[in-house]
C-alpha cells in the first residue's frame, strides 16, 4: 500500500510535497510502480519492508520473510512478552510463497539476519520502543502521547463547528461532564440535534425533537439510553444543561445524567453503559448537526439532524 502515493504522483508528475500548511512532512516510505509499466519483468526494488502492529511484527527482505506473532486480533492477553523472541518464524517466499514451510530451526543464521534488519528498519521508522498495549492506548494521556487537549477541562463551541475528530475535543469518556447549550428558540415546533459526538455504533446526542429535549447515549450501537424531558423548550431565549455524574470505579461505568431547562431540572435517567476507549475512528462532534451517521436514529444525520433554531453558545466540561 505505501507504494501507491508515490506511483501516482510519478504517473501524473507531480513531486513528493514537502511542506503542507507550514508543517513539513515525513518522507514517503514507498517505492514506486512506475518502473514496471513498461517491463513486467523489471527486477524489484521495493526490496526490504517492516511489519508492527501492537507487538506483531515481521521483516520482508530480499525473497525472505520472517514474522513472530504478539497476539492474535481476537486473543485478550500477549503469548509471550516483547523482548522474548523464541517464538520467530522464517519462511523462503520465492519457493513457499503461502508460507507453509517454516525454516527457523533449519537457518537460525538466516533468522538472526532478518531480525536485525527488523531492529534497523524499526528503529528507522520510529517504531521504536515497541508498545503493545492496545486499548489503553486510545487514552492519549495514560500512555504519555502528544495530546492536543491535554489538561483542557473544558470547551466553549458555536453552531457551525463541526467535523471534530476525537483528538481535537474534550475527552468525555470515563468522567462526569456539563453541557450548557445557550438556545435561540423559535415559534412552532422545534427539531434536531444540539451537538453529537460519533454515530450509529456508538456516541452521545443532545437534542430536541417535537419541542422537547433529551439526551441520548448510543452503547456500541447496542444499547440506546435516552433521558426525556417532561416539558418542552418555550420559544425565545433557552439554557439547555446535561449534567452526567459517572459513577466512577474504572473505566466505563455507568452514571446517572440529569436535564435543566433555565435551571429547572426536567428529567433524570441513568445510563448504564457508557463506551471507554473510543467513540468512532472517523465519526466526529459537532455542533447543531449530526454529520456521518446517526447517534440517535429518530433524529437522523446530515440535513434530516439540522437544528431548526439558532445555538449562539455550547459549553462542555468534564471533571474526573
Amino acid at each position: 500500500m505505501i507504494d501507491v502515493a508515490p506511483t501516482i504522483l510519478q504517473a501524473i508528475g507531480l513531486p513528493e510535497p514537502k511542506v503542507v500548511n507550514g508543517t513539513p512532512q515525513i518522507p514517503m516510505e514507498g517505492t514506486s510502480l512506475v518502473y514496471t509499466f513498461d517491463d513486467a519483468q523489471a527486477k524489484e526494488r521495493h526490496t526490504t519492508q517492516y511489519f508492527e502492529i501492537a507487538g506483531n511484527r515481521a521483516i520482508y527482505h530480499d525473497g525472505w520473510f520472517a514474522r513472530t506473532i504478539h497476539r492474535a486480533p481476537w486473543e485478550a492477553k500477549p503469548r509471550r512478552t516483547l523482548d522474548d523472541n523464541t517464538a520467530w518464524q522464517l519462511y523462503d517466499t520465492r519457493a513457499d510463497f503461502s508460507l507453509a514451510n517454516d525454516l527457523a530451526s533449519k537457518n537460525p543464521q538466516k533468522l538472526a539476519e532478518l531480525q536485525a534488519v527488523f531492529l534497523q528498519e524499526a528503529e528507522k521508522h520510529h517504531v521504536l520502543p515497541m508498545d503493545d498495549r492496545v486499548f489503553e492506548r486510545m487514552d492519549g494521556a495514560a500512555v504519555g502521547r502528544p495530546d492536543l487537549m491535554a489538561g483542557r477541562t473544558s470547551l466553549t463551541l458555536a453552531e457551525g463547528m463541526t467535523g471534530m475528530m476525537e483528538g481535537v475535543f474534550v475527552n468525555v469518556k470515563n468522567r462526569s461532564k456539563t453541557i450548557t447549550a445557550e438556545l435561540d428558540v423559535p415559534q412552532g415546533v422545534v427539531n434536531g440535534t444540539v451537538i453529537a459526538q460519533g454515530g450509529r455504533f456508538g456516541g452521545w446526542s443532545l437534542y430536541v425533537k417535537d419541542g422537547v429535549p433529551a439526551y441520548g447515549y448510543n452503547f456500541l450501537g447496542l444499547q440506546q439510553s435516552n433521558i426525556v424531558a417532561t416539558k418542552p423548550l418555550a420559544p425565545g431565549q433557552s439554557t439547555l444543561k446535561f449534567v452526567f455524574a459517572y459513577d466512577g470505579g474504572g473505566p466505563g461505568k455507568g452514571g446517572l445524567g440529569t436535564l435543566f431547562i433555565n435551571g429547572e431540572k426536567v428529567g433524570e435517567g441513568r445510563i448504564e453503559n457508557t463506551q471507554a476507549g473510543m467513540f468512532s475512528a472517523d465519526e466526529t462532534a459537532d455542533v447543531g448537526i449530526d454529520l456521518g451517521t446517526p447517534v440517535v436514529e429518530a433524529i437522523g444525520s446530515e440535513a434530516r439532524s439540522k437544528f431548526s433554531g439558532h445555538i449562539p453558545k455550547v459549553t462542555v466540561e468534564v471533571t474526573k
